[in-house]
């Protein structure tokens, strides 16, 4: 229980990667307060939370409005008394080759991947500052590291997540605030599950270790750099990729 009486934010925790971060504080004892963009798609993951006991907050929030995010966080700390932990996850993405890429694709896939990342840490350190410690997990991509064709504008936003984790964690170190990331690679989901065969084959050619990873893969280690487990850890990115970054 190494969260136990600790709140944890996790923005997107609404399917996938999100909900798998959320359970996996919760059993290790955080009280969690999820987002997404529709209060009404938390209602699966809040169920699984309320199920093994967590205490659960649910709250609409477009991540790529600073004013929702600063009076959605300055709630919680009034009634929560501290956040401890803030987990930026919300993502989306709207892959087409360059040519073809709209300037709309563009413009939402960083506001909601960098900008929404950048409205959600700035409203919550002052809080983080006030008590003079925090841990911020960032979820990146390793296609913001390697790139990828057909995906300018998602890895321009998360190459921009990870410049802007390293950047974050020079500046609040001295209030004892930890900022890191991962930058998971293939990792199991609906999208995975539709390929061909043949596709899936190509994919897992490029992985040392032979398979995708899964949610879980990721929220081992997000957990474990929000934890005090690392606490001499930040600025850091850990690639979740079977070894296909390295």
């Amino acid at each position: 229980m190494m969260f136990q009486g600790k709140t944890a934010i996790v923005t997107g925790a609404a399917r996938g990667i999100g909900q798998a971060i959320s359970l996996d504080l919760a059993a290790k004892g955080a009280e969690l307060v999820i987002c997404d963009i529709k209060s009404e798609w938390l209602s699966e993951t809040a169920a699984a939370l309320q199920q093994i006991g967590c205490s659960v907050q649910c709250r609409e929030l477009d991540v790529t409005s600073m004013e929702a995010a600063q009076s959605i966080f300055n709630d919680i700390a009034e009634k929560t008394g501290r956040i401890d932990i803030l987990i930026n996850n919300a993502g989306i993405t709207r892959d087409t080759l360059l040519m073809r890429m709209s300037e709309e694709d563009w413009d939402a896939v960083l506001s909601v991947n960098l900008k929404g990342t950048f409205n959600c840490t700035k409203a919550v350190s002052r809080t983080m500052m006030k008590q003079r410690s925090g841990a911020i997990v960032n979820i990146a991509s390793i296609i913001g590291i390697m790139g990828n064709a057909g995906q300018a504008n998602y890895a321009a936003s998360k190459g921009g997540v990870i410049a802007f984790t390293k950047s974050v964690a020079k500046e609040l170190a001295s209030r004892n605030i930890r900022v890191n990331a991962v930058a998971p690679g293939f990792i199991t989901s609906k999208m995975t599950d539709a390929l061909s065969e043949e596709v899936r084959e190509r994919m897992l050619d490029v992985i040392p270790l032979g398979r995708f990873g899964n949610p879980q893969d990721v929220a081992n280690a997000v957990s474990f750099l929000a934890s005090d487990h690392a606490s001499y850890i930040t600025g850091e990115v850990i690639n979740i990729s079977g070894g296909m970054v390295m």
